[in-house]
């Protein structure tokens, strides 16, 4: 069978981590309702160990065809360019059904919260302490991100890497601070549907920040180990696209929950 192809989509060679992947997923969920039911987290963390495993490998794999095999063409990329695109846009809705919860409770508190937002008892965080901080760092790591998308197309490596790597830290040091809000909230998430929807909205905000801050590290060695170039890099595009949209998405949280809502 020849090696050769005369067209420029990309066949993906057969792969077990698809399998792998969903068969981790599922014993990670089954961990977490061991780990709420029986109060023992071990399936859990192995659960989650196995997917992260697979995960590493998988993106080796997708990294090695794209950068050294070729097969990321640029209709492949065009492919890839609008799969983000919708993802996102899904993404987008998934936010609006928080928003939409908050804002039906909020704008019509029912009797059964006291006809009050926030209801009565419930102390909401004071929005120009670290939450208006935590904005600040957003915007900021908005900022280098760009800063480093723009460094990348002019071949400036140096200052790509640099401004790369301050995104990372500002993306870690925003998980630290709203752990710590966590930590130190004087209300749960079992606290009325004000706790539900804060904690809920904030809460996978929270996650994707962790899954973006992930995103733009695993570009950083990439970007380290020459795998991008000024006109090849749409892997690093995506996650400057999915740091965004995390930006944005923060931007409503804090004027609706932390700052109209409190």
């Amino acid at each position: 069978m020849s090696i050769h192809k005369n067209h420029p989509f990309h066949l993906v060679d057969v792969s077990p981590w698809p399998i792998l992947g969903a068969f981790s997923a599922m014993i990670m969920m089954m961990g977490i309702i061991k780990w709420f039911h029986k109060f023992n987290n071990n399936l859990f963390i192995f659960g989650s160990l196995i997917t992260m495993l697979i995960m590493y490998q998988w993106w080796r794999d997708i990294s090695r065809e794209s950068t050294f095999q070729g097969h990321h063409t640029y209709l492949v990329t065009m492919g890839m360019r609008w799969g983000m695109i919708l993802f996102i846009t899904s993404e987008v809705f998934f936010f609006i059904s928080f928003f939409w919860g908050f804002f039906h409770s909020s704008l019509s508190p029912s009797i059964e919260l006291g006809m009050l937002w926030p209801p009565k008892s419930i102390v909401p965080f004071n929005p120009v302490q670290i939450p208006l901080l935590n904005t600040l760092i957003l915007l900021t790591s908005g900022l280098t991100v760009t800063w480093a998308h723009h460094s990348l197309m002019e071949n400036n490596k140096t200052q790509a890497i640099q401004s790369l790597t301050l995104t990372v830290i500002l993306g870690i040091y925003f998980s630290i601070l709203q752990g710590f809000e966590y930590v130190e909230a004087p209300f749960t998430i079992s606290d009325a549907v004000y706790g539900s929807s804060f904690f809920m909205a904030t809460g996978f905000h929270g996650l994707h920040v962790i899954i973006g801050t992930t995103f733009l590290l695993v570009c950083l060695m990439r970007l380290i180990k020459n795998h991008f170039s000024s006109i090849h890099h749409f892997g690093f595009e995506a996650a400057a696209w999915y740091w965004h949209f995390v930006d944005v998405v923060w931007l409503f949280l804090y004027i609706s929950i932390y700052w109209w809502g409190s």
